[in-house]
C-alpha cells in the first residue's frame, strides 16, 4: 500500500451528502459540540495524582483546554501540526500543489497524520516529564499507561469534534473551543464571586472595583478599573478592525445590471495566525516548564517560576501585565525590553504564519479569480479572463496578507501587557472568533431567509 493509499483511508467525519446545510442543522450541531467540550472539560482524568500543569492555566484557555481534564491536550496537536505542516509547504521542503484537489486531499490527510502523532507525542510528554502524574496505588507501569490513553482518546475527541463542527457547523472547532474558554473566562473575571476553595469571595474585577469604592481603596480600585477599561476598549478596537476591507466591483454576467461588491478584508488571514502564533508561545512555555522539572533545572528556554518565565528566550517572548507594574510600583525598565521584544515576535511571526495560509488554504490570488469567475462574476471594463482577474488581485491579496498579519500580531501583543480581564491574546482570539461565527450565521441565515437570493448566487 503506497503513503497517499495510507492518508486517504485515515478515519474521518463524513462529509455531508448536500451542497449547503440549513441553519438549523448546523446550529445543532454546533450546540452539541460545545456542550459536549464543556462536559469532557470537567470530566477529571482516572488515576490523576498530581497536576504540575495547573499552575500554566493561564494559558488553557488558547489552548482550548482544561488541564487535569479528558482533553488536556486541547487543540494543541491540530495547531501543531498546522504550524510545522505549513512551514514545511511554505518553505517548498515538502512540494504540495495545495491548488489543485489532488494537493488539497494530500495536504489534509499529512495534516490529520501529523495530529495522530501529535496527540501521542504530547500524551507521552505530559506524563513522562510528570506534568501530569498518576497516583502510586496504580503501580509502576499501569498509571502513566492508563493516563496516556484517557489524553489520547480525548485528544481524537477534540480532533473529529472539530472535523464535525467544519463539515456540519458553523466554522471551524478549533475556534469554537477558544471562544467558549475565553467567555467563560471573561464572565468569571468580570463577576466571579467564589474563591478557588467554593467559599464567597469578590473575585470578579467589576465586583472588585464596587468594593473596593466602598472601602476607599484606591490601589484596588485603579487595578480592577484598568483591567475593565483596557478589555473594553480592546473590544471597540478589535471591531471596528475587523469592519476594515477593500471591495472589489463585480457584475453578473447572467443578469445585466445586477453588480456586487468583493470583500478583502484587512485581516485577511483571519484569526489563524494569531491562533499559530499563541498556541506557539503556550507550546514552548509547557515544554519549557516540563523540561524544567523534568531536569530539576532551568533548561536552555529559560528558568519558570509559578507557571511564568523569569529568564531566557520565553522571558523575551512572553509579557507582563505593564499597567498594574505601573499602578502597583513594580515597574522595572527590564519590562520595557520584554515588551518591545514580545511584541516584534508576534508581528513577526504572525505575518509570516499570514502568508504561509493564504498560500496552503486556497486564498492566493489565483485562487480567488477562479472563485470569482465560477460564481459567474467579473470586473465591469475588463475582459473575462483569468489572468487579468488574478494580476488585479494580486495588487491587494499579498499587501493585505502581511499589513494584516502584523496590524494582528500588534493587537495581540499590545493586549496582552494591558492587562485585560483575561489574556490579552486570549480575549482578542474570543471577539474575532465570536464576530466570524455571528458573520457565518448572519450569512446562512440570510441566504436561508431569501431563497431567491440563494438561488442567484448558485447555492
Amino acid at each position: 500500500m503506497e503513503f497517499k493509499d495510507i492518508l486517504k483511508n485515515l478515519p474521518e467525519v463524513k462529509s455531508p451528502t448536500e451542497k449547503k446545510l440549513s441553519f438549523n442543522v448546523k446550529l445543532k450541531w454546533t450546540l452539541i459540540i460545545l456542550v459536549s467540550f464543556f462536559v469532557m472539560s470537567n470530566i477529571a482524568l482516572y488515576g490523576l495524582d498530581e497536576n504540575n500543569l495547573a499552575r500554566f492555566e493561564y494559558l488553557a484557555v488558547i489552548m482550548g483546554t482544561n488541564f487535569g481534564s479528558i482533553i488536556s491536550l486541547g487543540i494543541g496537536p491540530i495547531v501543531m501540526a498546522s504550524i510545522i505542516l505549513q512551514l514545511l509547504v511554505g518553505s517548498k521542503i515538502l512540494d504540495i500543489d495545495t491548488s489543485t484537489q489532488e494537493g488539497k486531499r494530500f495536504f489534509q490527510g499529512l495534516q490529520k497524520l501529523m495530529v495522530l502523532f501529535f496527540i501521542i507525542f504530547e500524551a507521552l510528554i505530559y506524563v513522562l516529564m510528570k506534568g501530569l502524574s498518576p497516583h502510586a496505588s496504580l503501580g509502576g507501569f499501569y498509571g502513566p499507561f492508563i493516563l496516556i490513553v484517557q489524553l489520547c482518546l480525548g485528544g481524537l475527541a477534540i480532533l473529529f469534534m472539530d472535523e464535525i463542527c467544519s463539515k456540519w457547523g458553523f466554522g471551524s472547532g478549533v475556534g469554537l473551543f477558544i471562544a467558549a474558554g475565553v467567555g467563560w473566562r471573561l464572565f468569571t473575571a468580570a463577576f466571579g464571586f467564589l474563591g478557588p476553595e467554593g467559599n464567597i469571595q469578590a473575585s470578579g474585577k467589576v465586583i472588585t472595583l464596587i468594593i473596593s469604592l466602598m472601602n476607599a481603596d484606591s490601589q484596588g480600585a485603579m487595578l480592577s478599573l484598568a483591567a475593565v477599561l483596557s478589555t473594553v476598549i480592546l473590544f471597540l478596537i478589535i471591531v471596528w478592525a475587523q469592519s476594515l476591507k477593500i471591495e472589489i466591483p463585480l457584475s453578473y454576467d447572467r443578469l445585466r445590471g445586477y453588480s456586487m461588491k468583493w470583500p478583502l478584508k484587512f485581516f485577511y488571514a483571519s484569526v489563524i495566525p494569531v491562533i499559530l502564533v499563541a498556541a506557539l508561545v503556550a507550546n514552548l512555555q509547557l515544554f519549557g516548564g516540563l523540561l524544567q522539572n523534568w531536569l530539576g533545572h532551568p533548561s536552555f528556554l529559560g528558568e519558570i517560576v509559578d507557571g511564568r518565565a523569569v529568564s531566557g528566550f520565553l522571558y523575551w517572548v512572553s509579557s507582563t501585565d505593564i499597567v498594574s507594574a505601573i499602578i502597583t510600583g513594580s515597574w522595572q525598565w527590564k519590562l520595557l525590553g520584554q515588551t518591545f521584544s514580545h511584541i516584534l515576535f508576534y508581528m513577526i511571526i504572525a505575518a509570516v504564519f499570514s502568508v504561509f495560509w493564504v498560500k496552503t488554504s486556497g486564498m492566493d490570488a489565483s485562487n480567488q479569480a477562479q472563485n470569482i469567475l465560477k460564481s459567474g462574476l467579473q470586473i465591469p471594463g475588463f475582459r473575462k479572463d483569468e489572468r487579468i482577474l488574478e494580476s488585479i488581485l494580486k495588487r491587494y491579496v499579498m499587501p493585505l496578507t502581511i499589513m494584516g498579519g502584523l496590524a494582528i500580531g500588534l493587537l495581540a501583543s499590545a493586549a496582552n501587557v494591558l492587562g485585560t480581564l483575561t489574556g490579552g491574546t486570549a480575549l482578542l482570539l474570543g471577539i474575532m472568533i465570536i464576530y466570524q461565527f455571528y458573520e457565518s450565521i448572519a450569512k446562512q441565515h440570510a441566504m436561508d431567509m431569501n431563497p431567491a437570493l440563494k438561488k442567484m448566487m448558485g447555492d
